[in-house]
C-alpha cells in the first residue's frame, strides 16, 4: 500500500527508494529489535554447524529463541530454510545456550528456562514472491514473513506477510527430516486454549474480546499460557486472559491509585509469579460479571494506550 504524506488537503505520495543491501537491512534491525519486534538482540553471524544464522535473539516473553534471516534472493524456499534452522537448534541446545550466556553475561539462561517450543524464524526481505508468500498459509507454522521498505524522508516500513485463512496443518505434508520439528515446536492458537475452557467460559471469552477489539487499534497476540491484547504500536498487554473449565482468569496492568473496584474484585499479583510491578488479577465465571469485568480492562487499556 503506497504511503503518503498529508499537506493541508492534499496526498503527497512519499516515493519509495530503490535498492537496500542486505547488510544495511541487518544493521537496522538488529540496532531496532527492540522497537520492531520486542526482541532482545543475542548475536551477529552466529555459525552452528555448516549454517550461519545472521541474527539471533531472545523473546522474553515467551523465553524462546528466534532465529532472523535477511533475504534478497527471490528464489530461496521458506519452508525448507526455515524447517533447516529450527532443526539446527534443536538438536544444538547446548551451544544457543552457550551463546546467550557469552554475549549477556549479566543474564544467566539455563536450559530448563527456555521454552523451545514456542522457537520461530523470521524471514525479512523487500520482496517476496507469489510463491514464497503462498508457502506460509499452513495453521501452526512457526515461520514469519516479513517485507521492510525504504521511503524518501527518511521513512522506514516493516510489514508482516498475513497468511490466508487454511484449515490444512503443516505436519501433513512437511518431509520426514522436520518431523523433529513437528514434534518439539507448537504455534498455540485459540484451539489449544479452549481444550482447557468449557463452553461457559468460551463464550465469555468471545463476549469479552469482541468489545475489547472495539475499542480501538489493538492486536491480539496467543502464546502458550495466555491470550493477550496490546496497543498495536506498544508491546506491553494491557490485558491477558486465562483460560479455565469453570472461570477466566484475567490479568491487567495499573497503578494501584489509577485503579477503581468498588467491589473489591482486583488482587495484587505476588511477585514470585514473575509479572510486571503493576500487574493484578481477577477471575470472573458467570455472563452477568462481563459488564464488570470490561470496566476493569477498559481502565487497563486507557492507562496503558497512550504510555
Amino acid at each position: 500500500m503506497p504511503l503518503f504524506k498529508k499537506n493541508q488537503n492534499t496526498l503527497i505520495r512519499i516515493k519509495e527508494r530503490g535498492v537496500v543491501l542486505e547488510k544495511d537491512i541487518q544493521n537496522l534491525t538488529e540496532h531496532n529489535l527492540k522497537e520492531i519486534f520486542n526482541l532482545q538482540h543475542v548475536s551477529s553471524e552466529f555459525t552452528v554447524g555448516n549454517l550461519r544464522i545472521d541474527t539471533l535473539a531472545f523473546d522474553t516473553e515467551n523465553k524462546s529463541f528466534v532465529i532472523i534471516e535477511y533475504k534478497k534472493d527471490r528464489n530461496f524456499s521458506v519452508i525448507d530454510q526455515g524447517f533447516a534452522y529450527l532443526a539446527l537448534m534443536l538438536n544444538n541446545k547446548a551451544e544457543f545456550l552457550l551463546e546467550y550466556n557469552e554475549k549477556k553475561r549479566d543474564r544467566y539462561l539455563e536450559r530448563e528456562n527456555v521454552d523451545w517450543s514456542q522457537s520461530r524464524v523470521i524471514f525479512i526481505s523487500p520482496f517476496y514472491t507469489i510463491h514464497q508468500k503462498a508457502a506460509i498459509n499452513f495453521k501452526n507454522l512457526p515461520l514469519e514473513l516479513w517485507e521492510v521498505h525504504y521511503y524518501e524522508d527518511n521513512i522506514v516500513e516493516f510489514e508482516k506477510i498475513e497468511p490466508l485463512e487454511t484449515s490444512e496443518k503443516i505436519e501433513t505434508i512437511t518431509k520426514n527430516e522436520f518431523k523433529e520439528v513437528n514434534r518439539n515446536i507448537k504455534v498455540y492458537d485459540l484451539d489449544w486454549h479452549f481444550k482447557k475452557a468449557s463452553d461457559k467460559t468460551k463464550k465469555m471469552f468471545f463476549d469479552l474480546r469482541d468489545k475489547i477489539l472495539e475499542w480501538g487499534n489493538i492486536e491480539e497476540k496467543i502464546n502458550k499460557f495466555y491470550i493477550g491484547y496490546h496497543p498495536v504500536d506498544k508491546y506491553f498487554q494491557f490485558c491477558q486472559i486465562h483460560f479455565f473449565k469453570s472461570k477466566l482468569t484475567i490479568f491487567i496492568l495499573l497503578p494501584d491509585k489509577k485503579l477503581i473496584d468498588p467491589k473489591h474484585w482486583v488482587k495484587k499479583s505476588p511477585p514470585s509469579w514473575g509479572w510486571a510491578k503493576n500487574s493484578k488479577y481477577f477471575e470472573i465465571s458467570n455472563e452477568k460479571d462481563l459488564p464488570y469485568a470490561l470496566e476493569l480492562i477498559k481502565q487497563s487499556y486507557e492507562f496503558n494506550k497512550n504510555r
